[in-house]
């Protein structure tokens, strides 16, 4: 999983509006679990941003007719790409 925040520059548009995601991560930002993760975003923002995002890939739904449809409620296709320092 990916873990968004609002307190970045572009706000709380990042998981909703665009089609693809593409996430550019160092490797010493990998962290084991979700209480990690969120450790690390309080040592670096002091408090916890109004919104955070634990994105895990393509959303799915089959709320209308139930039909399945990907993709519903943020970006179709997610990439990472990690990077060492």
């Amino acid at each position: 999983s990916m873990l968004l925040s609002s307190a970045t520059a572009s706000g709380r548009t990042t998981s909703v509006y665009a089609p693809a995601h593409i996430c550019i991560a160092y490797t010493d930002q990998l962290v084991d679990d979700i209480g990690d993760a969120l450790m690390q975003t309080v040592s670096e923002h002091a408090t916890l941003p109004s919104l955070i995002t634990l994105a895990t890939g393509p959303s799915r739904t089959a709320d209308i007719e139930k039909t399945l449809v990907v993709g519903v409620h943020g970006p179709k296709e997610v990439f990472c790409f990690l990077v060492e320092r």
